[in-house]
């Protein structure tokens, strides 16, 4: 059974269409990258799973249940089975790591008597156990990254959800980050990636959906960093064609009016 099914998905901005008819699966296990130019549409797609954005139309089901129209009140239940990483979403500085781990469990309502002992193996997953009184200035910007997985592990998530986690790290720090979260994956965890890193992606050979101007126009495993994710010529194509689509749409639509 399909883990995320995107089925005929379009997220508008007003006028600007940000995804076009997106549809695809994925099973629980997978590691999946979502690759693209900046303004390709990769967070709005993620933030969709997550229901932090609204579908225009479409259906999205995650473990088996509908998000699109999920009720208000079952959204923070939804967000609880998932894990996120994301460097918009930083560490607090006035607190230590402990603390910044801790804040993420009161969130998700997790017992209190298991806490610790969750906070310290999460930390311990990602090798900083020992720095667990440290505050984020006091870390290296890979350390920081590792904090930020350990944070979003401590919700014991069905999913782990990456935003351009290694948007602000050196390659060193870049690579243990993915090693890390290949160790993961091959634990059984699902993890959907979003990342315009050519060198990392095509080092891990995963699976990839490729979307260009909100398009998806490939869905590979195995796969490399798509050059269609960076073609300029290809992007004006899809706008173009994506244009005139939506123009004979109204047409037909004031017509039938």
């Amino acid at each position: 059974m399909a883990q995320i099914v995107f089925e005929h998905v379009t997220k508008k901005f007003g006028e600007e269409t940000v995804l076009r008819d997106i549809s695809f699966e994925i099973e629980q296990g997978e590691f999946v990258f979502v690759i693209g130019k900046s303004g390709a549409g990769k967070s709005t797609l993620l933030n969709l799973i997550m229901k932090q954005e609204e579908v225009s139309s479409g259906k999205i089901t995650v473990n088996g249940r509908r998000v699109d129209n999920m009720r208000r009140q079952r959204i923070p239940l939804h967000r609880r089975k998932l894990g996120v990483v994301s460097p918009e979403v930083g560490l607090l500085k006035d607190r230590t790591v402990y603390d910044n781990i801790l804040f993420a469990m009161l969130a998700t309502e997790q017992k209190e008597r298991h806490r610790d002992k969750n906070i310290m193996r999460v930390l311990g997953l990602v090798g900083l156990a020992e720095k667990f009184r440290s505050y984020p200035e006091e870390l290296s910007g890979g350390e920081q990254a590792r904090v930020l997985l350990a944070r979003a592990l401590s919700v014991q998530p069905e999913i782990l959800i990456a935003d351009e986690p290694t948007a602000n790290l050196d390659p060193d720090a870049s690579w243990d980050l993915m090693q890390l979260l290949g160790e993961l994956n091959y634990r059984g965890m699902t993890i959907l990636m979003a990342s315009h890193a050519r060198e990392l992606v095509t080092i891990m050979k995963k699976r990839c959906l490729t979307l260009v101007a909100g398009t998806l126009v490939a869905d590979e495993r195995r796969a490399i960093y798509n050059t269609k994710a960076t073609d300029i010529f290809e992007e004006r194509r899809i706008r173009s064609e994506g244009g005139k689509k939506e123009e004979k749409t109204l047409y037909l639509l004031k017509n039938i009016r």
